[in-house]
């Protein structure tokens, strides 16, 4: 049994926060932002939740896939700002798109998490316990941004994308690589709330992102080139065979250097940093979504994706459209 994609979704908050904007309470400039990031602004939510941004996310990608949701027999949502620590987000959005005894579950590998889930989806369906599965990828970054951190609130917004994968003759999500280098020096990270003593019972207070810029910026740039050529490796593929490469929206120059790396001209890498910002495991899935909408990615176009993140983790997928 093989698998493919049938459908795709993506959606963004309303409210736009422009490098204009955060000039007004944040020690920065947009070109500043810009040359260091590729980021003019990034869209964060007002009045909505992870679970409101996935659920939009899904409903169009189950339109867009054409398969009757009750169809759907697996659900999973990759984040790391659940609104609850439970129920997870899968559960309350498979109440909310009415899909009922199925499996459902969130999973946490940052900004790779959607090809994690990816991973996981494409596997239990080749497995023939499962027939159709919806990825989700959703984050309400704004939740953890530290407002006051000029280097870090600067890169983050909120999104979510969708995918429906399911069983198919063809071989067309040939290949998955996940991976993951335990962060022991903590390079990037967000803290659950401090023990408390039971006698005094304080108000649990949320963390915000830590991130150690520089070095995180060294390991996307050496994983993300390394998992591009292992998925051509292993598939006895070259650059050239590729149509498209849709990468985690982290850094646009991290993008441009393993463009340069692998030999690849810019028009073959997908870039939306711009308008969203970093928007972590819903990143790639909203970046999909939007190639293949915009025809950027055709039907038997073969494309790469891949992200990084938090853990340290990395993957990839090779696939036909």
């Amino acid at each position: 049994m093989y698998t493919k994609i049938y459908g795709t979704g993506s959606y963004v908050p309303d409210k736009v926060l422009t490098n204009q904007d955060l000039m007004k309470f944040v020690d920065t400039n947009d070109e500043w932002i810009f040359s260091r990031t590729g980021i003019k602004e990034r869209r964060i939510v007002t009045d909505q939740s992870t679970l409101d941004l996935a659920e939009q996310a899904s409903l169009k990608a189950i339109e867009s896939s054409g398969i009757d949701k009750h169809k759907i027999d697996l659900l999973i949502v990759a984040t790391v700002t659940s609104d609850y620590a439970f129920p997870g987000v899968a559960n309350l959005l498979q109440a909310r798109l009415k899909l009922d005894n199925i499996t459902a579950f969130d999973i946490n590998a940052a900004c790779s998490g959607f090809i994690y889930a990816m991973q996981i989806a494409d596997k239990m369906i080749k497995s023939s316990a499962f027939k159709y599965a919806l990825i989700v990828g959703a984050e309400v970054l704004s939740r953890l941004t530290d407002w006051r951190d000029r280097n870090t609130c600067v890169l983050f917004g909120d999104g979510a994308g969708a995918m429906v994968i399911g069983k198919s003759k063809e071989n067309k999500i040939k290949d998955i690589i996940t991976g993951s280098k335990g962060d022991e020096d903590m390079l990037l990270y967000s803290k659950n709330p401090e023990l408390k003593n039971p006698e005094i019972n304080a108000i649990s207070q949320q963390d915000h992102i830590h991130m150690k810029g520089t070095e995180v910026f060294k390991f996307a740039s050496r994983i993300m080139p390394k998992t591009i050529k292992k998925l051509l490796e292993r598939n006895n593929l070259t650059t050239e065979d590729i149509n498209y490469i849709v990468a985690h929206q982290a850094n646009l120059r991290i993008i441009d250097k393993s463009a340069r790396e692998l030999e690849i001209d810019m028009d073959k890498m997908f870039v939306n940093i711009d308008r969203y910002g970093n928007t972590s495991a819903a990143s790639v899935a909203i970046a999909i979504d939007e190639a293949i909408r915009n025809n950027l990615i055709k039907r038997k176009d073969l494309f790469m994706t891949v992200a990084f993140g938090g853990g340290l983790t990395w993957a990839g997928a090779l696939i036909e459209y």
